[in-house]
């Protein structure tokens, strides 16, 4: 009797933790972005609370408004940017003021014969039919992010409930961490060591993968947007965002954006700019990562690149922008709970 009294109340224990995340599902990405924000500025919060004692809500406050003045708001004007220089390129390409085919046509020009030869043995021969799908591509992706202002419109008190949720519960999280770590430690129902360092590796995680990761992609798209409008090249910020974006790639990354146009630059004729890009983009772009990435993070909790870049990949695909920190704290997590259970083994115990 006793042991259907258990499975039932395991069962109600399911049921109710599986309703009450389908409740929270449509504040998912504030729910996550509040929970990294406290994890991130908690040691900010704990030193206000050390020169605020006995005041845990003005401590909180002062906090909340910090991630404000440097998250935030930079954040939301750098949106609003973004999008007004997208739609005012996909507006010069519309009035021919950029002709991409032109463009391709011009680059197709420079080519040496052997390098056509190569493209048709490989299947690229016809040149002018790449550069008309390619040029297309090119204009709806514009159209695409200049339709964004219209939805951001549509969609403004979604985004502000949101955003409202994220500040509150961040709050929340700031002033009563402590004791909500506690209960989570006393609830989850693992041996003491495996439970206590599976959440310290959490907590690591969280803070490795957006400062390896967030902060870097930040630098290196501030960098190469500033090298892009040194350069006279249009669309430095849309391009320099492109590049923060695709630096969460390793390996690959920023150079998906910059290597093309420093080609285009060096065959076009504009010799000391295509080598000025080249320069910046293995010493200063490139080195950024190699050279912070270790600092911020640590060497000990960086994993494997190409671990990264499939999380990351995989990350996008299943939950969209909030991919860029879920894939990889997954699987860092997968690996940490592998290392946890080798370490047991080791010390004595197992999870089991």
């Amino acid at each position: 009797m006793r042991k259907i009294e258990d499975r039932t109340f395991l069962a109600l224990i399911v049921v109710v933790s599986l309703a009450f995340a389908w409740v929270l599902l449509p504040f998912f990405g504030a729910i996550l972005w509040a929970l990294i924000a406290a994890i991130l500025f908690e040691p900010l919060n704990r030193r206000l609370l050390a020169k605020l004692p006995g005041r845990p809500n003005l401590a909180a406050l002062l906090t909340l408004l910090v991630i404000l003045a440097m998250v935030i708001l930079p954040a939301i004007t750098l949106g609003i940017a973004l999008l007004q220089e997208a739609t005012a390129i996909y507006a010069r390409i519309e009035g021919g003021g950029i002709d991409v085919g032109g463009y391709f046509r011009q680059v197709q020009g420079m080519l040496p014969d052997w390098a056509i030869s190569m493209l048709r043995r490989v299947g690229l021969g016809n040149i002018s039919a790449i550069r008309e799908k390619i040029a297309d591509g090119i204009a709806d992706s514009f159209q695409v992010l200049a339709a964004q202002t219209v939805l951001i419109g549509q969609r403004a008190f979604g985004f502000l409930v949101g955003l409202g949720v994220m500040l509150y519960l961040t709050f929340f999280l700031l002033r009563d961490g402590d004791a909500l770590a506690e209960k989570l430690r006393g609830s989850i129902p693992l041996h003491p060591a495996a439970r206590n360092a599976l959440i310290a590796k959490f907590v690591t995680v969280i803070r490795a993968t957006v400062k390896g990761s967030i902060v870097v992609a930040i630098l290196q798209g501030a960098v190469g947007g500033i090298v892009f409008w040194s350069l006279g090249i249009h669309g430095a910020l849309l391009w320099g965002v492109l590049m923060g974006f695709l630096s969460l790639l390793p390996a690959i990354g920023t150079g998906l954006v910059w290597v093309p146009v420093a080609i285009y630059l060096l065959i076009s004729g504009a010799i000391w700019q295509g080598l000025v890009l080249v320069f910046c983009g293995f010493f200063v772009i490139g080195l950024i990562d190699n050279l912070l990435r270790p600092i911020l993070v640590g060497r000990d909790t960086r994993m494997p690149d190409y671990i990264v870049l499939i999380s990351t990949l995989g990350g996008l695909e299943l939950f969209g922008l909030n991919g860029i920190v879920i894939g990889p704290v997954i699987a860092a997590l997968f690996m940490a709970v592998w290392e946890i259970v080798a370490a047991g083994r080791r010390a004595g115990w197992t999870p089991a």
